[in-house]
């Protein structure tokens, strides 16, 4: 089947791209670079035409509230009605655990409201709830960091590869859609002190990482198990000392 990847040229989408490819599918990247943009609608007809599913993994280039929430609200709006023209069968979007759970910050409420979106849109569709990703505890920490130190609120985190986020992005896109939400996460449970000191060892970056009962994540203010998925969550291979092992 044809497949579009909006986002398909980013961390997520490449490896989407990749994995249906490797399956036989005919998986097209959509994103900037390749002419389509979905704040505009540049491109969205032309890449639509004769694809089955749409898979969107693109994200906001910045996390300020006032843009992200634009992003995702014109974004999504633009990319649901090219869709509905096209005739897709399958809308699939990958978005955050714990994304209900998070709407002190100002981008995981503009999460919330493109799920809700995709809900009303009348389009078949599977939304993926994942996990933070290994890759991004870095930026966890920047987005806390004060000279050289960070700091972090004392909570739980199950952070996932990006390749297990794409394989099972993937297997959404090709399967029946859900009309729901899965989830899925990493075989390990951090602090979320530890997981950030763990992803900055990677890279030999010194900073403190501290934690503080008042510490917010992106925003907002977290109970203990936030940012942890249900029981019922899909549990990825791969753990993080395999991974971080990999990139030394």
């Amino acid at each position: 089947m044809k497949v579009v990847v909006i986002g398909g040229t980013g961390l997520i989408g490449s490896q989407v791209v990749a994995r249906l490819g490797e399956h036989g599918h005919e998986a097209v990247p959509a994103s900037p670079n390749t002419g389509v943009n979905t704040m505009t609608g540049e491109g969205l007809a032309e890449v639509l035409r004769g694809a089955s599913v749409v898979v969107d993994v693109s994200n906001s280039p910045s996390f300020a509230d006032d843009t992200v929430k634009e992003f995702f609200r014109v974004s999504t709006s633009n990319l649901l009605k090219a869709e509905a023209e096209a005739g897709i069968g399958h809308h699939v979007a990958l978005s955050v655990v714990g994304t209900d759970r998070l709407q002190g910050s100002g981008y995981f409420q503009a999460k919330q409201a493109q799920e809700d979106m995709i809900k009303d849109s009348g389009i078949a569709y599977s939304i993926v709830h994942a996990t933070q990703f290994f890759e991004f505890a870095k930026s966890l920490a920047d987005s806390a960091t004060e000279g050289d130190t960070v700091t972090v609120a004392p909570i739980k985190i199950q952070p996932i590869f990006s390749g297990d986020v794409a394989a099972a992005v993937g297997r959404t896109a090709v399967g029946a859609p859900l009309n729901g939400t899965v989830e899925v996460a990493g075989p390990d449970v951090f602090r979320l002190e530890d997981f950030i000191r763990k992803g900055l060892a990677v890279r030999e970056d010194t900073r403190t990482v501290v934690t503080d009962p008042n510490g917010l994540y992106w925003g907002a203010a977290l109970q203990e198990s936030d940012l942890l998925p249900g029981s019922d969550a899909r549990i990825a291979e791969t753990h993080f000392d395999e991974w971080a092992a990999g990139q030394r």
